[in-house]
């Protein structure tokens, strides 16, 4: 399979910029939620807290992506990049197509 080497890389380093945009625009939602009684009601509170901890989990979700896409760029440089981090098989291309930080087939992904 004949992969486009420069596309793959400019496609990844578009995820990856997209997604350290989305972090950068969340860091306020996941800040610490401030407890004042006078300013904010029991509800509120709650609903900010809740609010909070989404934001954080997917941060934590952001992170796991980008940290994906990294070593995908990673395998890129190394030359490893299409064949499976498990079996060594080469990675169909409609997987990578669908998700171009994928690291395994389709079978050891199973």
């Amino acid at each position: 399979m004949p992969i486009d080497e420069d596309a793959v890389r400019e496609e990844l380093l578009r995820l990856k910029a997209e997604l350290e945009s989305l972090s950068e625009n969340s860091e306020e939602a996941r800040a610490t939620v401030a407890l004042d009684q006078q300013s904010v009601g029991r509800l509120s509170r709650m609903d900010a807290l809740q609010g909070q901890a989404m934001a954080q989990a997917s941060e934590r979700q952001r992170r796991a992506h980008l940290h994906r896409i990294e070593a995908a760029l990673k395998r890129l440089d190394k030359g490893d990049y299409g064949y499976c981090a498990e079996c060594g098989e080469e990675i169909a291309e409609r997987r990578l197509q669908v998700d171009p930080a994928a690291a395994l087939c389709i079978k050891c992904a199973r």
